[in-house]
């Protein structure tokens, strides 16, 4: 594997390969020697500079990147909130066990009291009959042993 192939699977790896790099238009992405199209976090950055440093509008930063306005706009605000690390993308979807609430995890604890082998898909199958919340065997398990843990 070249270089750069090695690269390019580095920032897939990472969530932070380009998936259109032939759109960036930017003369200085076109030489290759320091800044790379492939590199989305690269790009995002340079399109931010390229407006605040060079006074290039946003609906024109975004069409030399390759970019659509509102992903302009989002970047500029991660990048206002965060700095660099705001680029970086983020974990889609709920961040954790959203379903498991306090009350549900009362009413599973409860019932692993009473029955310490009651397995998992019952534990879903109760919770949803009684609580009317539909809940993945696996996310019982997982919270279960978190609860376990010090």
């Amino acid at each position: 594997m070249s270089k750069p192939e090695q690269k390019h699977e580095r920032l897939r790896q990472l969530g932070i390969l380009n998936p259109h790099p032939l759109r960036i238009k930017a003369a200085w992405f076109q030489s290759g020697e320091f800044f790379d199209p492939h590199d989305l976090l690269q790009a995002k950055y340079e399109m931010l500079r390229h407006v605040r440093v060079d006074g290039a509008s946003k609906a024109e930063a975004a069409a030399l990147f390759g970019m659509s306005r509102p992903t302009f706009y989002q970047a500029e605000a991660a990048f206002a909130r965060e700095g660099l690390p705001g680029l970086l993308p983020k974990q889609r979807g709920p961040k954790g066990a959203h379903k498991l609430t306090a009350t549900v995890m009362g009413f599973i604890e409860e019932r692993l009291q009473g029955d310490g082998a009651i397995h998992a898909r019952a534990l879903a199958q109760e919770v949803e009959s009684q609580l009317g919340i539909s809940i993945h065997p696996r996310s019982i398990e997982r919270a279960v042993v978190r609860k376990k843990k010090p």
